[in-house]
């Protein structure tokens, strides 16, 4: 994991320590722990299960990143964790994972303060943790993103709710892996929308920034409609945001060309409507607001 990333959607990934644990459908068929565990042959997944810490040099990268994105006047993006979720939290039995984690976070949000010219994107499947975790209280910084994964409806309706409770400067939703066509009405700005709330007093609640979609990839990979993405890419047409569909996964459902790249993540395959990748409208330019902490 490092600089360089094939996530389509960003520049580079960091992970504060290897390990998790599945905890909805959207897991069963989990990369990261098919690399730690069938690759890497590490025991780092599950409720009881270790988590590896990484090194000093490993943890000094970002201001690399950060230096560098500098001197370019150019603003990078870090998917924080690809192999984990900082939001985790094990059993009090488990106490390898939990003193792995607590001082991972810390550093982690020291970290974050001290590289102003990156956002770092925050993707989870348990927001319900985040206020505990967090530092941030009600003043999140400039440069932190906050994403809940959303495979389906259900997930999309328990952890959407509570994401919009979080005040961080961005806030999206992966559609990935997407195993069905999921309904954002509720969550989106929509003119309809803010109209049927009009009569409440106080007023409607912000909507997400940017939904990023895909189908899965991988042995085993369910099936993907690209009719699930059209959809993604319309709802948020209609609320103003940005859509960002990031591969059609490698068992396409109803499609009528053809697919060769493993992951689907070739966009001259697609058809031209699918090929949308944008970025939320409200992220920062190329200069950071703030250096501090609490993004004052």
């Amino acid at each position: 994991m490092g600089e360089i990333s094939g996530i389509a959607w960003t520049d580079a990934t960091f992970n504060p320590w290897w390990g998790c644990t599945r905890v909805s459908p959207g897991c069963e068929h989990c990369y990261a722990e098919t690399l730690a565990t069938d690759r890497r042959k590490l025991k780092v997944w599950g409720v009881d299960a270790e988590r590896k810490p990484m090194s000093d040099a490993y943890w000094r990268e970002p201001a690399k990143w950060n230096r560098k994105a500098e001197a370019e006047r150019v603003r990078k993006r870090v998917f924080c964790a690809s192999m984990a979720d900082v939001f985790e939290t094990p059993p009090e039995r488990n106490g390898q994972a939990l003193e792995v984690q607590g001082k991972a976070r810390e550093r982690l949000w020291k970290l974050i303060a001290e590289t102003p010219w990156l956002d770092w994107l925050l993707l989870t499947k348990r927001p319900h943790n985040v206020t505990t975790l967090a530092p941030w209280g009600d003043r999140w910084p400039e440069n932190v993103w906050l994403g809940v994964t959303a495979e389906d409806q259900k997930r999309a309706d328990e952890r959407i709710s509570i994401l919009l409770t979080i005040p961080a400067k961005v806030r999206f939703v992966s559609h990935e892996p997407a195993l069905e066509d999921i309904d954002l009405f509720a969550f989106l700005n929509t003119p309809l929308r803010n109209r049927s709330l009009a009569a409440l007093k106080s007023p409607p609640m912000p909507g997400v920034d940017w939904v990023i979609t895909g189908g899965e990839s991988g042995p085993g990979a369910r099936g993907f409609n690209p009719s699930w993405a059209k959809s993604i890419i319309n709802q948020c047409r209609a609320a103003g945001i940005a859509p960002f569909v990031k591969q059609l996964g490698s068992n396409v459902l109803d499609f009528s060309g053809r697919v060769t790249h493993r992951k689907g993540g070739d966009l001259t395959e697609w058809p031209l409507d699918l090929r949308v990748q944008e970025f939320p409208r409200n992220a920062r330019a190329a200069l950071p607001i703030s250096t501090g902490q609490g993004g004052k």
